[in-house]
């Protein structure tokens, strides 16, 4: 069983949210005005929902939210580490955020997440970015009220980045923007340890909700008006092995699909590894759960897959899509790809291209490779150019770029559920909202369908979206 946080060690943070409530009360009745916070969230849904969390403790102690790094009185950066890119623009931040608080110096700045996690990542905050206040990883994110307390109250910078294998925190109080979506971590950590990837180190070991716990945090959502549910976790697959029941992430996912309430549901991400005939068939049988599949592949090269760790070869990949295909005629298919793998060479390149011509994903998530400090992969030569590696993300690029348009092709005259987000981020005239496949789309229509499931008649298909007509 998972290490659960006490109710003892909760209700410290309590009492630090009560102390952090009381301080902004009466710093409101002096300034006229309450304390803003901003948060900003780097990376995966998992970060996502962990900042959904920062941000309901920080609202039960009385913040209100600001976007604007001028007027915030304190500002957290939820961090990734799985790219360089992402940790450089968090320091670009950080370097804007020192010149705002030569001017307020009362401000408080915090860094926390994946990337704070790693030591080294942690020194050079220390040593570069002395003005910042407040530093904690994954493992401290429950004690965030007793941390941003002390680093309101003390002079020196407040770091919380022990190591740790990881424990479970029920009961935080969570904030979402969304009233119909949300996302629900079933279970957090790694054990895959995949040559490239920090997350293991970061996040720690597996470990899973109860069945009770993530049921109930369901059926509260469904009372609270939301209606589509995403399950999370670093790979779903694995839920439950280390549970003493025998319910595994199949078995969850028929719990959630009988919960009255629930229009929608979807999960990611899924280990090829993993992914059993059980969940295929529960991915058919289910009316709720959405015809689609997350099912990274990363690499199409038997030799790459190897030295990534992957514990799988290209035709047991294939073999998978196959099944699932079958099992599922209508599904929408996207992966994860990974191009210029150090040892990766053009042939090995081929073999990934030849993945995507046969699996035709839906859409993809391609990455040239980071190197991380800490994985083995770090320690491997490159054997490509940085020309050639970024020549063939873009062939990558080319490749799936006509098979996804060809794909969305096919919705063309299809009349499509669509769950309404809000307007399109290219005119505020269009409304915008994603099918049972996840595909975006867009279509003219009054606000008031904003959070409304309503049918569309497909008419014209592009790249990555669809536009449509509403069904009279």
């Amino acid at each position: 069983m998972a290490k659960l946080i006490t109710d003892e060690q909760l209700a410290e943070q309590k009492s630090y949210i009560m102390k952090l409530k009381e301080d902004n009360m009466q710093y409101a009745q002096r300034n006229g005005r309450p304390r803003l916070a901003l948060t900003e969230t780097y990376g995966c849904q998992q970060n996502e929902n962990d900042t959904e969390r920062i941000r309901g403790m920080l609202c039960e102690a009385g913040f209100e939210f600001t976007d604007n790094s001028h007027l915030a009185d304190v500002v957290i950066y939820n961090t990734c580490a799985v790219r360089e890119n992402a940790e450089q623009k968090v320091f670009g931040r950080l370097g804007i955020l020192k010149h705002i608080k030569e001017e307020r110096r009362d401000m408080i700045i915090g860094v926390c997440g994946c990337m704070v996690q790693q030591e080294h990542i942690t020194e050079k905050i220390k040593s570069v970015h002395e003005h910042v206040d407040l530093v904690f990883g994954t493992h401290a994110l429950y004690r965030m009220p007793q941390l941003l307390y002390k680093a309101m109250h003390e002079k020196n910078t407040i770091i919380d980045i022990e190591a740790s294998d990881g424990a479970i925190a029920e009961d935080i109080p969570i904030m979402r923007d969304d009233t119909k979506k949300a996302w629900v971590s079933v279970m957090y950590g790694c054990n895959n340890f995949c040559s490239y990837c920090i997350v293991p180190y970061v996040r720690g070991r597996e470990r899973s909700r109860t069945p009770e716990a993530v049921l109930t945090e369901v059926r509260e959502l469904v009372r609270s008006g939301c209606s589509e549910i995403a399950l999370l976790g670093q790979n779903v697959n694995s839920y439950g092995k280390d549970l003493d029941t025998d319910i595994d992430f199949s078995d969850l996912m028929r719990m959630v699909n009988d919960i009255e309430g629930v229009e929608r549901i979807r999960f990611m991400t899924s280990h090829p590894k993993d992914l059993s005939d059980k969940l295929i068939q529960t991915i058919a049988e289910c009316d709720k759960v959405c015809k689609q599949l997350h099912l990274p592949f990363q690499a199409g090269s038997d030799k790459i897959l190897e030295q990534m760790n992957r514990k799988y070869t290209k035709e047991e990949y294939l073999a998978k899509i196959d099944k699932v295909k079958k099992a599922i005629p209508d599904i929408s298919l996207s992966t994860d790809v990974i191009v210029g793998f150090p040892t990766e060479t053009n042939e090995d390149f081929e073999e990934t291209l030849d993945v995507l011509r046969k699996a035709e994903f839906d859409n993809i998530f391609s990455f040239i490779y980071s190197r991380r400090e800490g994985t083995p992969a770090a320690k491997l030569d490159f054997v490509l150019t940085d020309e050639e590696i970024h020549a063939n993300f873009n062939k990558l690029l080319e490749v799936q770029n006509e098979i996804s348009k060809r794909k969305n092709e096919a919705y063309v005259g299809r009349i499509e559920r669509v769950l309404v987000d809000g307007t399109s981020k290219n005119d505020e005239a269009v409304l915008s909202g994603r099918c049972d496949s996840s595909k975006i789309v867009n279509f003219k229509g009054d606000k008031s369908l904003i959070g409304q499931y309503i049918d569309v008649r497909i008419t014209e298909a592009h790249t990555w979206s669809l536009n449509g007509e509403l069904v009279k």
